[in-house]
This record gives structure tokens, C-alpha cells and sequence, in this order.
């Protein structure tokens, strides 16, 4: 009984800082919206708007005023003493706040739409409960191999893993990114594209 409270409290304690960024990030952007929402409020009153494109006017206020927040700061980063103080804040929050870097990055991949081409070849290397999907990041010529075997969605984070060629199956077909792609869904299409694309 006392074995199976201590993995439920392992359990819920990982769930807990796994979600610890999206709790800071929620919490900081409620507080946000409320005081520009009280703002919003008297500038749609100041001004006699009900609505604006069938959105309330306290709202639609309150929406232009954070773009218009957004637009500030993105000119102030461009100030080197700006520029610095926010790295120093980011450093602390990296520092105290977990996963806080890796959702930062994918944040930034989708906002700024950029993809990153990854120079490795895609595996599968034999585990003890099957095959797992890595990747290769170097071998010798004796077939000894270094792969990187990611975790699902965070690819950013995974073990390193020492194998030999005889090992492992190459999925020449799957590109890098395509694998990355398939594993930030849990896997999602990846038996579709490994089909019939698996040499040894």
C-alpha cells in the first residue's frame, strides 16, 4: 500500500511540474487581461463604443491595447539595455521555472513559422519492448553508433544511446524532420511512413 502512495505521488508530482510553465503562463496572462479588461472597460465608455465587429467594446478595447503592448515591448528589445534586462529575467526564469526553454523554442517555432533542418539520419534501434524511433548523430567506420533517442512530444529532450549498425534499422525514406514532426503527435502517422521504408 505504502509502495503504490509513493507512485501515485511520483505520478502526480510529475504531472505537476510538466504543467508548472502552463500555470505560470496562465496565471501571468489572466492578471494581464483583467487590468486591461477594467481599462478597456473606461476607454469603450470614454469613447461610446458597445461593440466593434460584433465584439463588446470593453473587449475589443481591451484585445487592441495588448496588441498594442506587444508592438511597445517588441521595440523597446530592440534597446540594448531592454535587450539585456529581458535576457536576465529569461535566465532566472529558466533557471527556477522547468521546460520553461523548451516551450519558449516551440513557442517561437510556430509564431515565427520556422523549421529547423536536422542533419541526422532517421533509425529504429531494437529496445527491450521493440523498436524505438532515433537519431543517428554519428558512427564509426568499425559500424559502432551514437543515436539520440527522443522523447515524446518534447524532442528536445531524450537519451543518448551507443549501439552497433546490427542494431538498428534505417528508415532512409523518413527524413529527420518528418520523424521529429511524427513524434511532437505521439507517434501520430509514423507506422504509414515507416511502411515498407525500413532497410537493414
Amino acid at each position: 500500500m505504502k509502495n503504490l502512495f509513493v507512485k501515485i505521488r511520483n505520478i502526480a508530482v510529475a504531472g505537476f511540474l510538466f504543467l508548472l510553465p502552463v500555470y505560470v503562463v496562465l496565471v501571468i496572462a489572466t492578471k494581464a487581461w483583467t487590468s486591461l479588461s477594467s481599462l478597456g472597460t473606461k476607454l469603450a465608455t470614454l469613447f461610446g463604443l458597445q461593440s466593434m465587429l460584433g465584439v463588446g467594446g470593453s473587449t475589443a478595447v481591451s484585445g487592441l491595447l495588448l496588441i498594442l503592448i506587444w508592438i511597445a515591448c517588441g521595440l523597446l528589445v530592440r534597446v540594448s539595455v531592454v535587450d539585456a534586462f529581458n535576457k536576465g529575467i529569461e535566465r532566472l526564469l529558466v533557471k527556477y521555472i522547468p521546460g520553461y526553454s523548451t516551450y519558449k523554442a516551440m513557442a517561437e517555432d510556430k509564431l515565427q513559422q520556422r523549421t529547423r533542418t536536422l542533419p541526422y539520419a532517421s533509425v529504429l534501434v531494437r529496445g527491450d519492448l521493440g523498436w524505438q524511433p532515433a537519431f543517428l548523430i554519428d558512427q564509426d567506420a568499425e559500424g559502432h553508433c551514437v543515436l539520440f533517442v527522443p522523447r515524446a512530444p518534447d524532442t528536445s529532450s531524450g537519451t543518448l544511446l551507443l549501439a552497433t549498425r546490427d542494431q538498428l534499422r534505417f528508415m532512409p525514406a523518413i527524413t529527420a524532420n518528418q520523424l521529429d514532426a511524427s513524434l511532437k503527435t505521439m507517434g501520430k502517422g509514423l507506422l504509414e511512413m515507416a511502411h515498407e521504408r525500413v532497410t537493414r
